[in-house]
């Protein structure tokens, strides 16, 4: 069977009162989760709970992982990108760079330098 993963607004969903729940048990909620897939409970009319077939919530957490497959790549090749320069500044011979770096002089030739475009 497969499942086409709906994510209606909370109005466009079955419902079933808190009271139903109560009275048809649970094998009666779960025939209304396996006909329409999910079923909103209320109670007094006001939105409690949505009940999901597994499939449906494995649907779900597929979904949540393919949208956040490019967010995850570009961290991690920000991370990878981090961890060499860290890696750079961890060298032994850091300190030394860095002083020889700051006791050059610089030659502004009548200009001042000021970000990376300089």
């Amino acid at each position: 069977m497969t499942l086409a993963l709906k994510l209606d607004a909370l109005d466009a969903l079955p419902r079933t009162p808190a009271s139903d729940v109560k009275k048809l048990g649970w094998r009666g909620v779960m025939k209304s989760v396996a006909r329409d897939g999910q079923v909103l409970v209320t109670h007094h009319d006001t939105p409690e709970a949505v009940i999901l077939s597994a499939e449906a919530y494995a649907a779900i957490l597929r979904a949540l992982e393919a949208a956040s497959a490019p967010q995850r790549s570009a961290l991690e090749a920000l991370q990878a990108e981090f961890d060499s320069t860290l890696a750079a500044l961890r060298s032994a011979d850091a300190g030394a760079r860095l002083r020889a770096v700051m006791d050059a002089p610089v030659a502004l030739r009548g200009k001042v330098k000021a970000g990376a475009s300089h």
